[in-house]
């Protein structure tokens, strides 16, 4: 019955919520690193239906974030008679998991042991990555906190940020004593009927903690490279300093300064597969803040002919074509074919402003190696060879044909007379049917030989 009211009352939470709100909050994409470990108390002292209004907080609250090590790791810890750790940092990936596993949590009910709740969370934050930001997320109605103090103070020692959400009831003079400064944004004492009001500060708050100090590379090609960075000037006095230079110092160092409302940046007229060293300082009056670097190497230049085609094929002839087009690196191409197996291979010579050339004067119905190649300025030949086929030639109309019947069911002989210059390759396609309309078209191929062909046809079904 508990978990029917329990249910009943997460609908119409949800319910309520889609009145009040259709937008969904749009990822955080790169903003933020670290580990947040929620614990929900989940004793028998919250009401089902606060129980269920925390649940759709939270998962309001973690919703814009991207899960995953590089991105924001969650985890879930449940305050009851015995603590029960519904999912570790590691458990989801994606936010269509998380918001499945937040609606599927079952209160717990019993009594409010906090204490044995953080010795669990104490291993989770603890043996987890270094060098992230720990946030320990507790939302509890405040009114048996006990005695938490001792086992708070020890996560803080070991840099894990403290935030507590607890309804006007709570004990507000323990849970001052267990938050991290400052007070004012990671302390929330609200009723849980208006637990909404502080999703976005509450938030805030987080990514203030969870902020990536990071230069991220977020578009690469073997010319240019687009830095990507969170912003953290807010005054007009104040600016970016970015600097950069392959990793060998082979060219100048090159400097840069960006408005203090910047957050990206392009480095052009990079060379291929390299590696480059950047730089991005902020400069404040204010305060001071760190050098963020990163590494990174541009793409190889994709060298013509990366790719070669054939097209317009004819019995004579055929269009080749190749790319990419690269007037500045290529001096010339040349394309060589010959008949497969043991032609006699030709040559075609074009300028490097060129993309394709028609061959002509081939034999029809004929398989060709067809090899394109490049010299580019540098001095290097690249190339690349496809297989192409000529159409079979139209064939020349009948002199003569004469049909000999032997009976109802057989046509005893048919003569194919071909002209002289026709050769004697070409196959011939016969057709027939009776005059009634009725039987079905009957058809045989025909090979002639010397210029006449007779072979014994019989139709069957008459």
């Amino acid at each position: 019955m508990k978990n029917f009211l329990l249910t009943c009352a997460f609908l119409w939470v949800t319910l309520q919520r889609s009145n009040v709100q259709t937008a969904v909050p749009a990822p955080v994409l790169n903003c933020c690193e670290g580990d947040i470990l929620i614990l929900l108390d989940s004793s028998g002292s919250v009401a089902n239906y606060e129980f269920s209004r925390m649940l759709m907080f939270i998962a309001e609250l973690l919703r814009p974030f991207s899960l995953g090590h590089g991105h924001v790791r969650v985890g879930l810890l449940q305050v009851g008679t015995t603590p029960k750790l519904v999912f570790g940092l590691d458990f989801h990936n994606s936010q269509d998991w998380l918001q499945k596993a937040l609606r599927s949590v079952k209160h717990l009910q019993g009594d409010t042991n906090t204490e044995a709740a953080l010795k669990v969370a104490h291993r989770v934050l603890t043996e987890t990555r270094e060098n992230v930001p720990k946030i320990l997320l507790w939302l509890t109605d405040g009114v048996d906190p006990g005695d938490v103090d001792k086992q708070m103070s020890e996560l803080k020692a070991r840099g894990v940020s403290v935030l507590v959400v607890t309804t006007v009831h709570g004990n507000y003079q323990v849970l001052k004593r267990v938050v991290t400064p400052p007070l004012e944004s990671h302390l929330y004492s609200v009723e849980f009927d208006d637990i909404d009001l502080i999703t976005d500060e509450l938030r805030e708050a987080i990514i203030k903690i969870i902020q990536a100090e990071r230069l991220h590379v977020v578009h690469l090609t073997s010319h240019s490279a687009v830095l990507q960075w969170r912003p953290v000037l807010s005054t007009d006095s104040s600016y970016y300093d970015l600097w950069y230079n392959s990793a060998m110092a082979t060219h100048p160092e090159i400097r840069r300064t960006l408005s203090f409302d910047s957050s990206s940046a392009e480095l052009t007229n990079l060379q291929p597969d390299t590696t480059y060293t950047a730089s991005l300082r902020p400069e404040s009056n204010q305060m001071l803040f760190n050098t963020l670097t990163v590494n990174f190497t541009t793409l190889p230049v994709v060298l013509s002919p990366a790719v070669v085609s054939v097209s317009h094929s004819g019995p004579r002839q055929i269009r080749v074509s190749w790319g990419p087009l690269q007037p500045a690196q290529v001096q010339r191409y040349t394309v060589e074919y010959a008949a497969i197996p043991s032609g006699r291979v030709q040559t075609v010579t074009l300028h490097g402003q060129m993309t394709s050339t028609l061959l002509t004067g081939l034999e029809p119905g004929t398989q060709y190696l067809l090899t394109v190649s490049a010299l580019h300025v540098n001095g290097k030949e690249r190339s690349m060879s496809v297989r192409a086929c000529t159409d079979e030639a139209a064939l020349p109309a009948l002199d003569d044909l004469r049909v000999n019947s032997a009976g109802q069911q057989e046509v005893e002989c048919i003569s194919l007379i071909l002209p002289r210059e026709a050769g004697s390759v070409c196959p011939r396609s016969i057709a027939w049917a009776e005059e009634t309309g009725y039987a079905a078209l009957q058809k045989v191929t025909l090979i002639p030989a010397g210029g006449v062909d007779s072979q014994r046809l019989q139709q069957s079904g008459i």
